[in-house]
């Protein structure tokens, strides 16, 4: 069951409330996650739902956090807003708006940006994995 909106607003920044149920985007290169780049999971701000995981982010030069893949299935929709057809990105769990994907990603790692607002996430270090249950994405770090 989602959390009411009521709820949200008195828990989530108003940056995250606005990204996350407003479907918002934040400044590019003004966001904490972009050039980040600590060994951990990223999680939904919302729901706590993991979502992208460090090893698959990558620098595209476009001023928010970017990743090759998700760790879970993402739903993807048609967004025609603003004069353009793109594919925006939203956690199952929560149903947050989290970003956008694009074809232009490395081709050797499966072609795909997830252009994802800092604001849509939560890190969650490598060293606090287990501890805040996150655990069976462990075996992703064994060789790092």
């Amino acid at each position: 069951m989602k959390e009411p909106k009521e709820k949200l607003r008195e828990r989530l920044t108003e940056e995250q409330y606005r990204v996350t149920q407003e479907n918002g985007t934040e400044a590019p290169y003004r966001n904490a996650f972009w050039s980040h780049h600590e060994p951990g999971i990223y999680v939904d701000v919302v729901s706590g739902e993991p979502l992208f995981s460090s090893l698959d982010k990558f620098d595209s030069g476009c001023g928010w956090p970017s990743f090759t893949r998700p760790l879970v299935e993402v739903e993807l929709k048609t967004d025609r807003s603003h004069g353009m057809v793109r594919t925006e990105v939203r956690s199952r769990e929560a149903d947050s708006h989290l970003g956008h994907r694009f074809d232009d990603g490395p081709r050797e790692r499966g072609g795909w940006r997830y252009c994802i607002n800092s604001a849509a996430l939560r890190f969650v270090p490598l060293r606090e994995m287990e501890k805040a249950g996150y655990g069976k994405y462990l075996h992703l770090f064994a060789n790092q």
